[in-house]
């Protein structure tokens, strides 16, 4: 009897370890695949497109998902612009996230005419060959311009646009309404460039600039020298033109320069976001101009255009909360 009860004491024993010991790696297995969901990969990757023009874009897929979050950059800038917000963000529970190098910059580098036109064009072919549906478009500065662009050009495809600083080209303050100014001039040296290209005097690979590093190296400058102003270190033709052939940084500039188009007849909601201290142009004009847009919503950050860089969690936390609203 004494041997039989410890016989069931120990298959007892024995049964409720199985068990426990199958809960741990179930539990396990499951914190795996709660683990790789919470750090889905990124992928670099190129479209070559009809033209010959090879578009690079920073790619972290969600495979339980078609939607897409599309990240355009700014002015002399590229796709590292968001690499801070990517790694950072919530988004990727419920959002592919994809950011580009528009078509003359950086791993997108490209040789000729640039616009947003055909900056529009490239996005198009991208989403359409990773086959992304609900779209929506986050454009910084000149990224703004063109994910309005986008919208004019394809109000059916796009559920939402998130526009940081955007730029309208009557309120430009500084150098560029110098620019806009001389914008004929522009395109005269434009001309004599293209023509001195032509005869093989070019340069033909460029250094990739990390701009994650550079916003990092900003904020401890800035820490320690608060009298410096965030614009003289990001508006520097000289050094940007180490990043980027001297063409297309002028044609960056003469699009920036260029009249917004109809945004009165986007559909989408829009998020705006603007610096309460922008240099670069009229905060008040601007506003004036943005209530034109239909579904339109202002948050202000304060911050001189550069906010992805002087408040990053911030501006991260304002997107992720209207991104998921419209789920």
């Amino acid at each position: 009897m004494a041997l039989t009860s410890l016989s069931w004491v120990c298959a007892s024993a024995y049964k409720k370890m199985h068990l426990n010991m199958k809960s741990l790696l179930i539990n396990r297995k499951d914190h795996r695949c709660i683990a790789h969901m919470a750090h889905p990969p990124i992928e670099e990757q190129q479209l070559k497109l009809r033209d010959g023009a090879k578009i690079g874009f920073r790619l972290v897929a969600n495979n339980t998902t078609r939607r897409v979050i599309g990240m355009i950059h700014g002015m002399a800038s590229n796709k590292t612009r968001w690499n801070e917000l990517i790694d950072k963000t919530l988004l990727k529970k419920n959002w592919n996230l994809l950011a580009f190098d528009l078509r003359g910059h950086n791993t997108s580098l490209w040789h000729g005419f640039i616009t947003r036109k055909k900056w529009a064009s490239d996005m198009y072919d991208v989403f359409k060959a990773k086959k992304f549906e609900q779209v929506i478009l986050v454009g910084h500065s000149m990224g703004a311009q063109v994910a309005m662009h986008y919208a004019i050009q394809h109000h059916d495809l796009v559920n939402g646009l998130v526009l940081i600083d955007p730029i309208f080209d009557k309120n430009l303050t500084g150098k560029l309404a110098q620019a806009r100014r001389i914008k004929y001039i522009l395109w005269a040296i434009l001309l004599c460039v293209w023509f001195v290209n032509l005869l093989g005097f070019r340069k033909r690979r460029f250094k990739s600039r990390d701009l994650r590093e550079l916003d990092i190296e900003t904020r401890k400058y800035l820490l320690e020298h608060p009298h410096k102003d965030i614009a003289g270190i990001y508006m520097s033709p000289v050094e940007d033109m180490k990043y980027i052939p001297m063409a297309n940084y002028i044609q960056d500039i003469l699009e920036v320069i260029r009249p917004a188009g109809p945004i009165e007849t986007i559909t989408c909601p829009v998020l705006i976001l603007l610096s309460k201290n922008a240099s670069m142009s009229n905060v008040d004009k601007n506003v004036n101009i943005i209530k034109t847009i239909p579904d339109s919503h202002i948050h202000y950050i304060e911050a001189d255009h550069w906010l992805l860089t002087e408040k990053p969690d911030e501006a991260r936390q304002v997107i992720e909360d209207w991104c998921e609203s419209q789920l």
